[in-house]
């Protein structure tokens, strides 16, 4: 399985609602991807379990929702503008541009791309005979500079108005919003400020469905310490994030823990850490984490002349704190949930035949849908509705009254729902219905009474 298992993936996700290739009427743009009401309802269930997990359950962290445009002047002051860049390099035989460092990683393994100057990447493609992915030829274009921000203008004259920036990250704002949050929620060091939202990258990537692309979201925060503390306070943050793992349902025995090299290291920081996953096209990051030091807050109090200094209460000191960073891709992690979810397993039916059941093994709580109430004929669906009516604002359930039972059943397996409730003709008789798991396939008659609390006590168990 393992061999197409994007394959798979990516054709149960357009079959099953969970993920459409962007404007696909119109042929589709590329590195764009639109999430069904699947993909949807499971994408905003990772982003609320992950809220749940590291800001409201917490006593040390406030949230941000911070505007998609800012002030120009906080990418120039934080280096997007200069430096945030791609070596690119264009196919002169099929036109395919493609990212030079990709290229080359994709080939060889044991180069280190990250700070080699724009000469050095075109003789390793050169001297290598690196290969185009689209054409297999070796012939391209000399490597050139590519920034990433996607640039817009604000006003109704493109040419008379000033040019702005779509954020090419999260953070930027809650280092500038530091001192107003600080203040107005008077949270004393050690505290964090978290937010999740879009950001864009105007960046030329193969393919790999939605592990790189354009437009993404990503959750992630900044967590204010003392210099003094930053070690201890990393090596808790990395913990921590090997907790949300098994709460996503991402499978850990597939991550590892990779710290950066000093030469890969970006310019504000000091240490880095990846959270790897190993996909079906190799080991690619997944999470990270990085000691940014105080240069944010530093940078942004110089450019700006505006005091980023916190005042210990405690003694009476000013200084400007520094950060750890733990970052989370939303749009990965709805990749990777999917990836571990994903099993196909053999299953006998009543008369000994052998057949593949696909499902979905999402952890229960993180599933699009909890429930689904399934009516086994016609003459079931009112009584059906009355279950909807008693668990439907507590579990999101699904409804489903066409096919036979079995297939109905292979259908909810095959999106990842945890539990099924039929209702049957002797519901109206002794007031149960036959609730069905996922993972084991075993039936229980529950008292329609009892089975809010049933389910809830088992999605609490998982």
């Amino acid at each position: 399985m393992s061999d197409n298992l994007m394959e798979k993936v990516v054709s149960l996700c357009k079959r099953k609602g969970f993920v459409y290739p962007g404007s696909d009427i119109y042929g589709g743009l590329a590195n764009t991807w639109d999430y069904g009401p699947l993909g949807s309802q499971l994408k905003k269930n990772i982003q609320d379990a992950w809220w749940k997990f590291f800001v409201t359950d917490r006593k040390d962290m406030v949230g941000l929702d911070a505007s998609i445009l800012m002030n120009p002047k906080v990418w120039h002051a934080s280096g997007h503008v200069a430096s945030f860049n791609d070596a690119l390099v264009d196919c002169k035989e099929c036109k395919a541009r493609i990212r030079a460092d990709h290229l080359i990683e994709d080939a060889l393994d044991d180069v280190k791309v990250e700070g080699l100057e724009l000469a050095d990447l075109d003789k390793l493609i050169e001297n290598n005979k690196i290969p185009c992915p689209h054409c297999g030829k070796n012939n391209f274009t000399e490597a050139r500079v590519f920034n990433l921000l996607f640039q817009t203008h604000i006003g109704p004259v493109a040419k008379d108005s000033e040019p702005v920036f779509l954020r090419g990250e999260v953070a930027q704002a809650m280092f500038v919003n530091f001192k107003n949050i600080q203040e107005s929620s008077r949270k004393k060091l050690p505290f964090g400020i978290a937010s999740v939202g879009k950001a864009f990258r105007n960046e030329i990537t193969p393919g790999n469905f939605i592990f790189r692309t354009i437009e993404f979201d990503l959750m992630e925060f900044e967590y204010f310490i003392k210099e003094s503390e930053w070690e201890k306070t990393f090596d808790y943050w990395i913990e921590e994030m090997k907790k949300w793992l098994d709460i996503a349902g991402i499978d850990s025995k597939k991550t590892r823990i990779r710290e950066h090299t000093a030469d890969e290291l970006s310019h504000y920081s000091k240490k880095t850490v990846d959270i790897e996953f190993d996909t079906p096209f190799g080991w690619k990051e997944l999470y990270g984490c990085a000691y940014r030091t105080n240069f944010d807050l530093s940078n942004h109090q110089e450019k700006s002349k505006k005091n980023m200094e916190y005042l210990d209460p405690e003694t009476n000191e000013k200084f400007i704190p520094h950060v750890i960073e733990p970052t989370f891709g939303l749009t990965r992690s709805v990749l990777m949930v999917l990836l571990s979810a994903y099993t196909e397993e053999v299953v006998k039916d009543a008369d000994g035949n052998e057949d593949t059941r696909i499902v979905l093994k999402f952890n229960k709580k993180i599933a699009p849908f909890q429930v689904a109430i399934l009516p086994l004929q016609k003459q079931q669906i009112e009584k059906a509705d009355e279950v909807f009516e008693k668990i439907g604002k507590k579990f999101n359930c699904d409804f489903d009254t066409t096919g036979t039972i079995g297939k109905r059943y292979r259908r909810q397996d095959e999106i990842g729902t945890p539990y099924c409730v039929t209702i049957d003709f002797d519901t109206e008789e002794d007031g149960s219905v036959t609730v069905r798991d996922r993972d084991t396939m075993e039936q229980k008659r529950i008292k329609i009474d009892e089975l809010e609390n049933y389910i809830a006590e088992q999605l609490e168990l998982d």
